[in-house]
Protein backbone atom coordinates (compact mmCIF):
# COMPACT_ATOMS: atom_id res chain seq x y z
CA UNK A 1 0.00 0.00 0.00
CA UNK A 2 1.82 3.67 -0.85
CA UNK A 3 2.20 6.16 1.78
CA UNK A 4 0.60 9.34 1.78
CA UNK A 5 2.71 12.08 3.32
CA UNK A 6 1.97 15.62 4.56
CA UNK A 7 -1.81 14.83 4.05
CA UNK A 8 -4.78 15.19 5.89
CA UNK A 9 -4.60 12.35 8.68
CA UNK A 10 -8.09 10.00 7.64
CA UNK A 11 -10.64 10.28 10.18
CA UNK A 12 -13.35 8.05 11.38
CA UNK A 13 -15.82 8.47 8.52
CA UNK A 14 -13.27 9.46 5.71
CA UNK A 15 -10.88 6.27 5.68
CA UNK A 16 -9.82 3.33 3.11
CA UNK A 17 -10.84 2.52 -0.38
CA UNK A 18 -12.44 6.38 -0.34
CA UNK A 19 -9.42 8.00 1.14
CA UNK A 20 -7.25 6.64 -0.82
CA UNK A 21 -9.32 6.56 -4.42
CA UNK A 22 -9.51 10.07 -4.39
CA UNK A 23 -5.77 10.42 -3.10
CA UNK A 24 -4.43 8.66 -6.39
CA UNK A 25 -7.29 10.59 -8.29
CA UNK A 26 -5.99 13.74 -7.84
CA UNK A 27 -2.23 12.64 -8.34
CA UNK A 28 -3.87 11.06 -11.51
CA UNK A 29 -4.83 14.20 -12.33
CA UNK A 30 -1.64 15.91 -11.79
CA UNK A 31 -3.06 18.25 -8.93
CA UNK A 32 -0.19 19.89 -6.89
CA UNK A 33 0.40 18.46 -3.73
CA UNK A 34 -1.25 21.81 -1.78
CA UNK A 35 -4.14 21.30 -3.83
CA UNK A 36 -4.47 17.26 -3.23
CA UNK A 37 -4.19 18.61 0.68
CA UNK A 38 -6.98 21.00 0.43
CA UNK A 39 -8.96 18.68 -1.53
CA UNK A 40 -8.95 16.01 0.86
CA UNK A 41 -9.30 18.10 3.63
CA UNK A 42 -12.45 19.44 2.14
CA UNK A 43 -14.28 16.18 1.60
CA UNK A 44 -12.98 14.74 5.23
CA UNK A 45 -14.81 18.40 6.66
CA UNK A 46 -17.83 17.20 4.86
CA UNK A 47 -17.93 13.59 6.04
CA UNK A 48 -16.76 14.31 9.50
CA UNK A 49 -19.87 17.20 9.52
CA UNK A 50 -22.64 14.95 9.22
CA UNK A 51 -20.71 11.83 10.72
CA UNK A 52 -21.16 9.52 7.77
CA UNK A 53 -18.68 8.44 4.76
CA UNK A 54 -18.69 10.64 1.64
CA UNK A 55 -20.09 8.19 -0.38
CA UNK A 56 -22.63 7.57 1.35
CA UNK A 57 -23.74 10.79 1.96
CA UNK A 58 -27.38 12.44 0.24
CA UNK A 59 -27.41 15.50 -1.80
CA UNK A 60 -29.36 17.13 0.76
CA UNK A 61 -26.53 16.84 3.50
CA UNK A 62 -23.94 18.43 1.24
CA UNK A 63 -26.46 21.03 0.07
CA UNK A 64 -26.94 21.78 4.16
CA UNK A 65 -22.83 21.29 4.56
CA UNK A 66 -22.50 24.30 2.43
CA UNK A 67 -24.92 26.41 3.66
CA UNK A 68 -23.09 25.97 6.72
CA UNK A 69 -20.29 27.02 5.63
CA UNK A 70 -21.19 29.97 3.80
CA UNK A 71 -24.04 31.48 5.75
CA UNK A 72 -23.11 30.78 9.07
CA UNK A 73 -19.88 29.83 9.20
CA UNK A 74 -19.00 32.88 7.13
CA UNK A 75 -15.84 31.34 5.85
CA UNK A 76 -13.62 33.13 3.62
CA UNK A 77 -14.31 33.15 0.18
CA UNK A 78 -10.90 31.43 -0.33
CA UNK A 79 -11.52 28.33 2.29
CA UNK A 80 -15.17 28.34 0.29
CA UNK A 81 -13.51 27.81 -2.98
CA UNK A 82 -11.29 24.89 -1.54
CA UNK A 83 -13.86 23.44 0.22
CA UNK A 84 -16.43 23.40 -3.27
CA UNK A 85 -13.77 22.34 -5.15
CA UNK A 86 -12.59 19.34 -3.59
CA UNK A 87 -16.13 18.39 -2.81
CA UNK A 88 -16.77 18.69 -6.75
CA UNK A 89 -13.85 16.66 -7.59
CA UNK A 90 -14.63 13.73 -5.20
CA UNK A 91 -18.29 13.70 -6.45
CA UNK A 92 -17.68 13.83 -10.22
CA UNK A 93 -14.50 12.00 -10.60
CA UNK A 94 -13.64 9.88 -7.23
CA UNK A 95 -17.17 8.45 -6.88
CA UNK A 96 -19.85 10.47 -9.61
CA UNK A 97 -23.07 11.66 -8.67
CA UNK A 98 -25.30 13.59 -10.86
CA UNK A 99 -26.51 16.57 -8.53
CA UNK A 100 -27.41 19.59 -9.41
CA UNK A 101 -25.92 22.00 -6.04
CA UNK A 102 -22.54 21.40 -7.69
CA UNK A 103 -23.35 23.10 -10.92
CA UNK A 104 -25.31 25.47 -8.54
CA UNK A 105 -23.73 26.58 -5.90
CA UNK A 106 -21.30 29.93 -6.68
CA UNK A 107 -19.27 31.85 -4.57
CA UNK A 108 -18.91 35.74 -4.16
CA UNK A 109 -15.35 36.27 -4.38
CA UNK A 110 -14.77 39.04 -2.23
CA UNK A 111 -11.52 41.21 -3.03
CA UNK A 112 -9.54 41.91 0.31
CA UNK A 113 -5.61 43.28 0.61
CA UNK A 114 -3.41 40.46 2.17
CA UNK A 115 -2.32 40.86 5.88
CA UNK A 116 1.66 41.52 6.40
CA UNK A 117 3.37 42.29 9.63
CA UNK A 118 6.43 44.26 9.61
CA UNK A 119 10.03 42.61 10.29
CA UNK A 120 10.24 43.13 13.75
CA UNK A 121 7.04 41.42 14.24
CA UNK A 122 8.65 38.72 12.66
CA UNK A 123 11.36 38.81 14.51
CA UNK A 124 9.00 38.55 17.41
CA UNK A 125 7.45 35.38 16.22
CA UNK A 126 11.32 34.00 16.18
CA UNK A 127 11.60 34.76 19.48
CA UNK A 128 8.77 33.50 20.86
CA UNK A 129 9.27 30.23 19.46
CA UNK A 130 10.25 27.69 21.62
CA UNK A 131 12.59 24.94 19.25
CA UNK A 132 15.06 25.99 16.70
CA UNK A 133 13.56 24.02 14.12
CA UNK A 134 10.59 26.60 14.60
CA UNK A 135 12.69 29.72 14.79
CA UNK A 136 14.54 28.56 11.11
CA UNK A 137 11.63 27.63 9.23
CA UNK A 138 9.90 31.09 10.14
CA UNK A 139 12.88 32.53 9.18
CA UNK A 140 13.69 30.40 6.18
CA UNK A 141 9.89 30.95 5.11
CA UNK A 142 10.04 34.16 5.54
CA UNK A 143 13.23 35.46 3.70
CA UNK A 144 12.51 32.93 0.91
CA UNK A 145 8.48 34.15 0.22
CA UNK A 146 7.86 30.61 0.16
CA UNK A 147 4.98 28.77 0.44
CA UNK A 148 4.13 26.28 3.39
CA UNK A 149 4.40 23.46 1.38
CA UNK A 150 7.08 24.62 -0.41
CA UNK A 151 9.02 25.29 3.07
CA UNK A 152 8.82 22.35 4.47
CA UNK A 153 10.02 20.25 1.28
CA UNK A 154 13.12 22.21 1.07
CA UNK A 155 15.80 19.83 0.20
CA UNK A 156 20.13 19.91 1.21
CA UNK A 157 20.06 19.98 -3.06
CA UNK A 158 17.96 22.79 -3.36
CA UNK A 159 20.72 25.31 -1.96
CA UNK A 160 23.54 26.59 -3.86
CA UNK A 161 25.92 28.19 -1.95
CA UNK A 162 28.15 29.66 -4.53
CA UNK A 163 25.38 31.11 -6.49
CA UNK A 164 23.26 32.11 -3.05
CA UNK A 165 20.16 31.29 -4.78
CA UNK A 166 17.88 28.35 -4.30
CA UNK A 167 15.86 25.92 -6.58
CA UNK A 168 12.33 26.07 -5.90
CA UNK A 169 10.98 23.02 -7.90
CA UNK A 170 7.80 21.05 -5.51
CA UNK A 171 5.93 24.49 -5.57
CA UNK A 172 2.46 25.15 -6.69
CA UNK A 173 1.70 23.98 -10.38
CA UNK A 174 4.69 22.56 -10.15
CA UNK A 175 6.13 25.05 -11.90
CA UNK A 176 10.21 25.67 -11.10
CA UNK A 177 12.19 28.72 -9.55
CA UNK A 178 14.82 30.35 -8.45
CA UNK A 179 14.82 32.40 -5.57
CA UNK A 180 18.16 34.89 -3.77
CA UNK A 181 19.35 32.95 -0.71
CA UNK A 182 20.60 35.45 1.52
CA UNK A 183 23.68 34.92 3.42
CA UNK A 184 21.39 35.03 6.87
CA UNK A 185 19.46 32.37 5.73
CA UNK A 186 22.23 30.27 4.29
CA UNK A 187 23.89 30.51 7.98
CA UNK A 188 20.46 29.54 9.71
CA UNK A 189 20.21 26.71 7.59
CA UNK A 190 23.64 25.45 8.58
CA UNK A 191 23.56 25.47 11.78
CA UNK A 192 20.11 23.95 11.79
CA UNK A 193 21.09 21.26 9.09
CA UNK A 194 23.81 20.24 11.66
CA UNK A 195 21.23 19.08 14.62
CA UNK A 196 19.79 16.56 12.41
CA UNK A 197 22.41 15.74 9.34
CA UNK A 198 19.73 14.22 7.67
CA UNK A 199 20.88 13.68 3.79
CA UNK A 200 17.85 14.78 1.95
CA UNK A 201 15.65 17.39 3.92
CA UNK A 202 16.41 20.83 5.42
CA UNK A 203 13.23 20.49 7.78
CA UNK A 204 12.34 16.68 8.56
CA UNK A 205 10.12 14.85 10.16
CA UNK A 206 11.11 14.02 13.60
CA UNK A 207 9.18 11.52 15.26
CA UNK A 208 7.43 11.09 18.34
CA UNK A 209 10.74 11.48 20.10
CA UNK A 210 12.06 13.59 17.89
CA UNK A 211 14.61 11.87 17.66
CA UNK A 212 14.36 10.19 13.84
CA UNK A 213 15.68 13.14 11.99
CA UNK A 214 18.95 12.33 10.66
CA UNK A 215 17.18 8.95 9.18
CA UNK A 216 13.90 10.50 8.33
CA UNK A 217 12.59 9.91 5.17
CA UNK A 218 9.42 12.39 4.96
CA UNK A 219 9.29 16.17 5.41
CA UNK A 220 7.81 17.74 8.95
CA UNK A 221 4.06 17.61 8.37
CA UNK A 222 2.11 21.05 7.44
CA UNK A 223 0.08 20.56 10.41
CA UNK A 224 2.65 20.27 12.46
CA UNK A 225 3.73 24.07 11.49
CA UNK A 226 0.97 25.17 11.25
CA UNK A 227 -0.16 24.41 14.59
CA UNK A 228 2.76 25.50 16.36
CA UNK A 229 2.83 28.92 14.19
CA UNK A 230 -0.93 29.41 15.38
CA UNK A 231 -0.36 29.30 19.12
CA UNK A 232 2.77 31.22 18.97
CA UNK A 233 0.51 34.20 16.89
CA UNK A 234 -2.03 33.87 19.23
CA UNK A 235 -0.18 34.67 22.34
CA UNK A 236 1.73 37.47 20.33
CA UNK A 237 -1.78 38.96 19.60
CA UNK A 238 -0.82 41.33 16.82
CA UNK A 239 -4.49 42.36 16.22
CA UNK A 240 -5.17 40.25 13.11
CA UNK A 241 -5.22 36.96 11.55
CA UNK A 242 -1.97 35.95 10.81
CA UNK A 243 -0.75 32.84 9.23
CA UNK A 244 2.61 31.22 7.76
CA UNK A 245 1.59 32.86 4.01
CA UNK A 246 1.50 36.12 5.75
CA UNK A 247 5.34 35.76 6.04
CA UNK A 248 5.03 35.34 2.01
CA UNK A 249 2.52 38.54 1.84
CA UNK A 250 5.22 40.63 3.81
CA UNK A 251 8.16 39.19 1.86
CA UNK A 252 6.74 40.52 -0.88
CA UNK A 253 5.57 43.98 0.57
CA UNK A 254 8.93 44.37 2.36
CA UNK A 255 10.99 43.97 -1.10
CA UNK A 256 8.44 46.60 -2.57
CA UNK A 257 9.14 48.85 -0.07
CA UNK A 258 12.94 48.33 -0.19
CA UNK A 259 13.22 49.27 -3.63
CA UNK A 260 12.80 45.81 -5.58
CA UNK A 261 11.01 45.87 -9.10
CA UNK A 262 7.48 44.15 -9.36
CA UNK A 263 8.98 42.39 -12.35
CA UNK A 264 11.22 40.78 -10.28
CA UNK A 265 9.44 39.84 -6.50
CA UNK A 266 6.66 38.13 -9.46
CA UNK A 267 9.65 35.76 -10.35
CA UNK A 268 10.42 34.88 -6.97
CA UNK A 269 7.16 34.23 -6.01
CA UNK A 270 5.98 32.35 -9.01
CA UNK A 271 3.35 33.96 -10.07
CA UNK A 272 2.33 33.23 -13.79
CA UNK A 273 0.62 36.73 -14.39
CA UNK A 274 2.10 40.16 -13.16
CA UNK A 275 -1.89 40.91 -11.99
CA UNK A 276 -1.17 38.73 -9.44
CA UNK A 277 1.84 40.49 -7.85
CA UNK A 278 -0.06 43.62 -8.81
CA UNK A 279 -1.79 43.56 -5.30
CA UNK A 280 1.18 44.10 -3.65
CA UNK A 281 0.99 47.96 -5.03
CA UNK A 282 -1.84 48.77 -2.75
CA UNK A 283 0.09 48.13 0.46
CA UNK A 284 2.79 50.26 -0.44
CA UNK A 285 5.23 52.08 -3.12
CA UNK A 286 7.95 50.82 -5.21
CA UNK A 287 11.13 51.61 -6.83
CA UNK A 288 13.82 50.45 -9.03
CA UNK A 289 16.82 48.72 -7.51
CA UNK A 290 19.45 45.91 -7.38
CA UNK A 291 16.93 43.18 -6.52
CA UNK A 292 20.19 40.75 -5.08
CA UNK A 293 21.96 44.02 -3.54
CA UNK A 294 18.86 44.76 -1.29
CA UNK A 295 17.70 41.33 -0.25
CA UNK A 296 20.60 40.67 1.75
CA UNK A 297 20.93 44.36 3.40
CA UNK A 298 17.19 43.71 4.10
CA UNK A 299 17.48 40.41 5.71
CA UNK A 300 20.95 41.08 7.36
CA UNK A 301 19.89 43.62 9.98
CA UNK A 302 19.54 41.38 12.51
CA UNK A 303 23.00 40.71 14.31
CA UNK A 304 23.30 37.40 15.86
CA UNK A 305 21.20 34.69 13.46
CA UNK A 306 17.66 34.04 13.48
CA UNK A 307 17.44 30.71 14.70
CA UNK A 308 19.78 31.43 18.34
Amino acid sequence: MPTYNNLPAASQYFKGKWYRKLIEDLQLAGKAKRTVYGYVRAVRKLADFHQHPPHSIEQSDLRAFLLHQIVDKQAASGTQSVLLSGIKFFYRTTCPRQWDVLDQTRLNYTKSLPEVITQPQVFQIIDASQARRMKTFVWTTYTLGLRIGEAVNLQVGDLDGERMMVHIHRGKGAKDRYVPLPQTTLAALRVFWKTHRNPVFLFPATGRDHQDGSTSTTPMSISTVQSAFKKITRQLNFGKSVSCHTLRHSYATHLLEAGVSLKAIQKYLGHSSLQTTLVYLHLTETAEADARVVINQLFARRQQRPNE
